[in-house]
């Protein structure tokens, strides 16, 4: 009688405990939050209505998705990228040009792109500008948009040619198709989307461009962990055609 009443408590016991515990419930995903300034097509683009696009806003969403993480994009500019960068986000995207500068202050991923600076102007204005001496010289009117690699550009390159600072990536292009301004120099890929978007524009020097610079993505010193992960990613796009096919789509 004594056996068979532990024996029942015992069972009691376990039926109550497994009654108690139940399937350990899924984590949440964890956030992959990333700066992109939004205003660099055809690497990245925010509309007014705050959606993104672009080719290196598919490509991190895909990174997000292979890494079981929730995709949060926060808008930076090129001033302050390297501020917001550890601060509001642990990964900077968009067409982002690898410099010494840079790399100093943060880690960069592997290069996914080679790239160098050309020059776009007014199709009816080709034959004036076909190469930087043509550009800097005394009356012709620069645009450029603030706090990159293309304000280090001309402030390095231009002695003569006056610099004019806008403010709006999204339509600097507008500049100098109104004549306000006579050339941009900026990346071969977007001169290329730009000229596309725009038949009005035509690009200069894109086959044979004034530098040379590679495209990377952007994290913290601190990161990396989260470097090791973008770059076998990459490595693994890059092997199966996912990239390929994402460069198609934006660069042609």
């Amino acid at each position: 009688m004594r056996r068979t009443v532990i024996r029942g408590a015992s069972v009691l016991f376990v039926a109550a405990a497994a009654g108690c515990s139940a399937p350990p419930a899924e984590a949440p995903p964890t956030a992959l939050t990333v700066c992109s300034t939004g205003d660099y097509r055809p690497f990245t683009y925010r509309d007014a209505d705050g959606q993104w696009s672009g080719m290196d806003i598919d490509l991190v969403r895909d990174f997000a998705r292979e890494s079981g993480a929730e995709l949060q994009l926060v808008p930076t500019t090129w001033p302050t990228l390297m501020t917001d960068l550890g601060q509001k986000c642990e990964l900077a995207v968009g067409g982002i040009s690898v410099t010494a500068d840079r790399a100093a202050r943060a880690l960069f991923s592997d290069p996914y792109l080679r790239d160098g600076k050309a020059a776009i102007v007014r199709c009816a204005d080709a034959a004036k500008y076909r190469s930087l001496p043509d550009i800097d010289r005394g009356g012709v009117r620069v645009v450029v948009n603030p706090g990159g690699t293309n304000e280090q550009f001309d402030r390095a390159h231009l002695r003569h040619a006056t610099i004019v600072e806008y403010p709006d990536n999204n339509t600097i292009f507008d500049q100098v198709i109104e004549g306000r301004a006579d050339v941009m120099i900026t990346d071969g890929s977007e001169i290329r989307w730009q000229a596309l978007q725009h038949p009005q524009l035509c690009g200069v020097s894109t086959e044979q461009p004034f530098t040379v610079a590679q495209k990377a993505y952007l994290m913290p010193k601190s990161a990396a962990a989260l470097q090791q992960r973008i770059n076998k990613w990459l490595n693994s796009i890059q092997r199966n055609g996912s990239y390929a096919a994402v460069s198609r789509k934006w660069l042609g």
